[in-house]
């Protein structure tokens, strides 16, 4: 089974705990079958795994997004990589022409595409090793899962059918219209759809002028902005439906991803026997107590600190775009940082790399850094001089000097200094070692 999962957004429905490189699908907050928490992204790689161990998996996502999807994934996992947003069409054409010229998958063979952030249980992923194989076998252009209703949602797309074997599709009707369609049989569009390769292939080249990924991704930046269910979807008279009956929720809100939660509290947090339907998500090192609530969530990390009543959480993205903060914490394919402290002229961060993992040799053009090691052990490289490195160690590199480190067996964990007028992410020139 070839599988295309979409990755993308900012997440900031789920602030402080998400931001432009940490979106929601990667926060940890479900326990696995080893009682380890894990993430959206893994919890449906995990799935997907199950039901196909030699699924072909390549996730559509943007480059910030890229160090997170290797840190939680490993590097087995394909990745073609936006190098702008251009919406669902040229996303998806983007994929299915990397499958195709990347990773040489034939162009009669059938690909799903999925959202890489519902909570659902296996017999979805059932369901969709079904559509790709009626994709494969059958005579339709498009097979969609058509999601059974809960309930009359204003949230989502409907796909009604017709007179004749056809399908015509509604976006988020309001709350009587939706009931009204639900009893015609309608079903909810979950964005699940699957399709052969060379179906799109022949619409990316319809639409979008070419089918071959070079081409693509060198021209991505001027691609027509266009949703897939626009561009294809709602004009194509070839599909077939297959109905999923199974647990399905979409995540996208405070108020549903504590629907999902199997505790009530994770992280350092107390709420009293007077608080009713109250959630908490603690990232700080500091307790959180919440007293005679009702209907809340609690959630803090390094971004900032959200105190909210369930439903209106859902209103929180406008008032979060106005707030202008450097990313805090994020996570890299090397292992991730945390800023512990900002000043003029200085930022501290706490940096924890994976076993056997390593930064990019690179240097800085307008900073010194110092590094003090505090755990685990390993060893760094400056300017080609390489020494080992163990809890105590300090490292001092002048701006423009070259540098690196290497966690051992145990992983490592450094406090980094940052001193210089001019503090910035773009301030880094990587070398080959």
């Amino acid at each position: 089974m070839n599988i295309i999962l979409l990755s993308g957004g900012s997440g900031k429905r789920l602030w402080p705990l998400s931001n432009d490189t940490r979106s929601k699908q990667f926060i940890k907050i479900f326990k696995n079958k080893d009682n380890e928490y894990e993430s959206m992204v893994q919890r449906i790689y995990s799935q997907i795994r199950a039901v196909d161990p030699d699924a072909t998996v390549t996730i559509a996502t943007s480059k910030s997004q890229v160090s997170s999807i290797y840190n939680q994934l490993g590097r087995d996992v394909g990745i073609s990589v936006e190098p702008c947003r251009r919406d669902t069409f040229a996303a998806i054409a983007l994929a299915t022409a990397y499958l195709h010229d990347e990773m040489n998958v034939p162009a009669d063979e059938a690909v799903v595409v999925c959202p890489v952030d519902p909570y659902v249980d296996a017999s979805y992923f059932e369901c969709v090793n079904s559509l790709c194989e009626a994709a494969e076998k059958g005579d339709k252009n498009l097979v969609l899962m058509g999601i059974e209703p809960t309930y009359p949602s204003e949230k989502y797309g409907y796909i009604k059918p017709s007179e004749g074997g056809s399908y015509t599709f509604t976006e988020k009707p309001t709350a009587d219209k939706a009931a009204e369609y639900i009893s015609q049989g309608a079903l909810w569009n979950g964005g699940v759809f699957a399709y052969k390769l060379s179906y799109v292939l022949d619409k990316a080249k319809e639409l979008l002028g070419t089918d071959v990924y070079s081409d693509l991704f060198a021209n991505y930046a001027n691609l027509k902005k266009i949703s897939f269910d626009y561009a294809v979807v709602e004009h194509e008279t070839s599909i077939e439906v297959l109905k999923y009956s199974g647990a399905w929720k979409d995540l996208g809100t405070w108020n549903t991803l504590t629907e999902a939660m199997e505790e009530q509290i994770i992280g350092d947090g107390v709420a009293n026997d007077k608080c009713e339907n109250v959630h908490i998500i603690n990232e700080l090192g500091i307790p959180i107590l919440a007293m005679g609530l009702k209907d809340v969530v609690i959630s803090a990390s390094p971004e900032g600190i959200l105190v909210s009543d369930k439903e209106q959480s859902s209103y929180i993205k406008p008032f979060v775009d106005n707030i202008d903060q450097q990313i805090m914490f994020a996570e890299k394919s090397w292992g991730s940082y945390r800023v512990i402290d900002v000043e003029e002229g200085s930022m501290t961060v706490k940096v924890t790399l994976n076993p056997g993992h390593k930064m990019n040799y690179h240097s800085h053009q307008h900073r010194d850094e110092i590094w003090n090691v505090i755990a685990g052990n390993g060893r760094t490289i400056v300017d080609g001089m390489e020494q080992p490195v163990k809890p105590g160690d300090v490292i001092t590199m002048s701006a423009g000097c070259k540098h690196t480190v290497i966690a051992g067996e145990e992983g490592l964990q450094l406090i980094e200094v940052q001193i210089g007028a001019e503090i910035s992410v773009d301030d880094k020139k990587k070398y080959e070692l």
